[in-house]
């Protein structure tokens, strides 16, 4: 009988050999299991670990949500921070319960709630007299007017009152009697060559800086600021004295040049300081 075939028998296996070739030779290696301590169906984010850390974190926010919640209801709907005193400091021809009546801050309301830009409006929006406020919190109930008034620098009659007018040409108030020490302006430009190049307006600005750049000293002394013109300002002092000022410019050199003719010829008539490198006394 004749021996098997190479076909009945079977190829060669891969090392070459006559037997047959293994059951799954050659597939792909079944994936290696998952590492210990890790889900199959997620990272171990998952776990119990993960809960242990959000705890504290959600404490936390739990925490701070309370203190806002807290705060809030402490400085708008509790009783403790709400407006109960309002004190005015810093008047002189006012008085502070006038300051108080124009604030009209209000009492009882919750302190944070309070707007001082709106007050210090309101302030001095009503009283033209002042030039500015401060308005600030008093914790825990209170409020503070620190005011500043304007203070004349001169004086424009009008009929049988007097406009005062601040060193910034601000005209706020209109009183019946003339402070003291505040001289009255006196204009008389009608005549000038020049009054179509400087009005009124422009020459009333002349003199009020003048009167602002007069040193404290020689404004108490000075009774009356007379223009003529631009350049022709005469200041009218006590004793029947005289000023030859000249125009606004150089004020402040003119100012203290004047002082130091005062101081060394106290008895003179007439006095010159239109150039303040050159002053000139007369009439002594």
């Amino acid at each position: 009988m004749a021996g098997e075939t190479t076909a009945q028998r079977g190829a060669p296996g891969p090392g070459g050999s006559g037997r047959p070739a293994r059951k799954g030779a050659g597939s792909p290696k079944p994936p290696k299991p998952p590492k210990s301590g890790t889900s199959a169906k997620g990272s171990g984010s998952q776990g119990p670990g993960a809960r242990l850390r959000r705890g504290p974190v959600l404490a936390s926010l739990a925490a701070a949500v309370f203190l806002v919640a807290g705060g809030t209801w402490a400085l708008y709907g509790s009783s403790w921070l709400r407006v109960e005193k309002v004190t005015a400091t810093g008047t002189e021809v006012l008085t502070p319960e006038q300051v108080l009546a124009a604030a009209t801050v209000p009492v009882g309301a919750p302190l944070v709630s309070v707007d001082t830009d709106e007050i210090e409006s309101r302030v001095r929006g009503r009283l033209p007299r002042i030039d500015s406020v401060d308005v600030v919190r008093a914790w825990p109930h209170g409020i503070g007017l620190k005011v500043t008034e304007r203070k004349p620098v001169l004086l424009i009659k009008k009929d049988a009152n007097f406009v005062e007018v601040d060193a910034s040409g601000v005209r706020f108030d209109t009183v019946p009697k003339a402070p003291a020490g505040v001289p009255v302006l006196e204009l008389n430009a009608a005549r000038s060559p020049s009054a179509r190049r400087f009005d009124e307006e422009r020459l009333l600005h002349e003199a009020v800086l003048v009167a602002g750049a007069l040193p404290e000293p020689v404004a108490r002394e000075t009774v009356q600021v007379k223009v003529g013109s631009y350049d022709s300002v005469v200041l009218e002092l006590t004793r029947g004295r005289s000023v030859t000022w000249g125009s606004g410019e150089q004020s402040e050199a003119k100012g203290r040049a004047l002082t130091a003719l005062l101081k060394a010829a106290p008895e003179a008539g007439h006095f010159d300081v239109s150039v303040p490198t050159a002053p000139a006394v007369s009439g002594s």
